[in-house]
């Protein structure tokens, strides 16, 4: 069960199947995206995918389809609209099964985001299976989203939050996992991608040594599902959770992945219409899943959008998709590596995916945010829903840039430039 970081391969743990003669063709891909052309003076640089993607017309163009042609509710209505409303909303939820090879559609659970779908966990099979004295295994580079909801959980039941370090480089203190897996351990939440290192972890190789002390494990998939092919079967994850704003889908849509017999031993995570089988005054039965779990009317425009940008990467190819980040990633640790008085944080670019966080000396990243945003560059500055992890590196905040697949090698260049202007503004302002 002992498991060392560098020894392990990046993306699915398996060599990356890319095929060097289908690169992509951005500005053709740019010619999508109709932000780009609604800013251009001075051109938008868009670095904050890792935030939320940008959304390409075939998914505007889906959306716009459902309000204007077949706009009504799912699932209820025995009339044309609402039976295609109803079948297109379905399809989509087969589109994602395919996108992460689920078994079957009915194991993907719609949801707001990858929070609520990380809650709803905790919530519904938390409350069912965790007590005083159990364990949960978090690590220190988790977004709040996959923090916050155990600490509640540990609140509730007396459970007790147990941590996977993070060395200076980035990467998990795996060396340790041995000791933090015990018969106390009852589930183990780990995010795929940090969303501020951009580390890559060997999630299929934790999730073998978590079920071999009977752990279940969730995984935060955020920052992975949009970049590269992800295989729930493969991982054999308990649980997976993503939402569509990173990957080219609308806000509003998230995702819950479960393995089949844990979805239907657990009780809903809300009540209300949709998710019964029938109502008597003290008493209801509970429908099948997915409904179970799909309370109220949910966010049809905004599933059927996420159908389609699941079509649009398909269609482009995320082995594609991934080199292309790799390739802008490298580019740009070598040249702002090159920069006096900046910090990066993180592991070197194959251990990690498409993002770069940065600190550079004398300079608040919420200042050198503002610089570069005078010159059109969109990069994210803050704690980044990461505090443990801040605090673990000793700072406040980074500055964060993140690519995809829109983004040109030019723009790095671009972040070069604005960091070496920041740089002058701010001596000239201190002397």
């Amino acid at each position: 069960m002992h498991l060392e970081q560098s020894k392990i391969p990046v993306i699915g743990e398996k060599p990356m199947n890319i095929d060097p003669y289908r690169s992509l063709k951005v500005e053709t891909i740019r010619k999508d995206f109709p932000i780009f052309e609604a800013h251009d003076n001075p051109p938008l640089i868009y670095l904050d995918s890792a935030a939320s993607s940008l959304t390409p017309l075939c998914v505007i163009d889906a959306m716009d389809k459902y309000y204007l042609n077949y706009r009504s509710n799912i699932h209820r209505g025995i009339y044309q609209i609402s039976e295609e409303a109803t079948a297109q909303y379905e399809e989509a939820r087969k589109k994602v099964a395919r996108f992460i090879n689920s078994r079957r559609s009915s194991q993907i659970i719609f949801t707001r985001n990858t929070t609520e779908s990380i809650n709803l966990v905790a919530y519904s099979w938390g409350d069912a299976n965790i007590r005083e004295g159990d364990e949960i295994l978090v690590t220190v580079m988790e977004h709040h989203s996959n923090l916050v909801p155990w600490q509640l959980l540990a609140q509730r039941t007396g459970a007790k939050l147990r941590f996977i370090e993070v060395t200076d480089d980035g990467v998990l203190q795996l060396e340790d996992l041995d000791g933090l897996l015990t018969e106390r351990t009852k589930l183990v939440a780990i995010t795929h991608v940090s969303n501020v290192l951009g580390t890559i972890n060997p999630v299929q190789s934790i999730t073998t040594a978590a079920h071999q002390v009977n752990a279940k494990v969730i995984i935060d998939a955020a920052q992975s599902v949009p970049h590269f092919p992800i295989d729930v079967q493969q991982i054999d994850c308990d649980f997976l959770a993503f939402s569509g704003h990173k990957m080219c889908g609308p806000t509003g849509v998230g995702i819950l992945y479960g393995k089949r017999d844990l979805l239907e031993q657990m009780p809903p995570f809300l009540g209300g219409g949709s998710m019964i089988r029938s109502v008597e005054r003290e008493r209801s039965t509970y429908a099948e899943l997915p409904a179970k779990f799909e309370a109220g009317t949910p966010g049809i425009a905004e599933a059927i959008g996420l159908g389609a940008a699941v079509d649009y990467l398909t269609d482009i190819g995320l082995d594609a998709i991934q080199a292309h980040e790799q390739e802008i990633l490298e580019y740009a640790y070598q040249i702002l590596s090159e920069i006096d008085g900046i910090t990066l944080y993180g592991p070197k670019p194959r251990q990690r995916a498409g993002a770069l966080t940065f600190n550079l000396s004398g300079i608040h990243p919420h200042d050198l945010a503002g610089v570069l945003d005078g010159e059109g560059v969109a990069v994210r500055a803050g704690h980044h829903c990461a505090q443990p992890l801040m605090q673990r590196y000793g700072v406040i905040a980074t500055a964060r840039a993140s690519f995809y697949l829109y983004n040109k090698l030019e723009e790095v260049d671009r972040l070069y430039d604005g960091l070496l202007k920041a740089q002058k503004l701010f001596t000239r302002r201190r002397r």
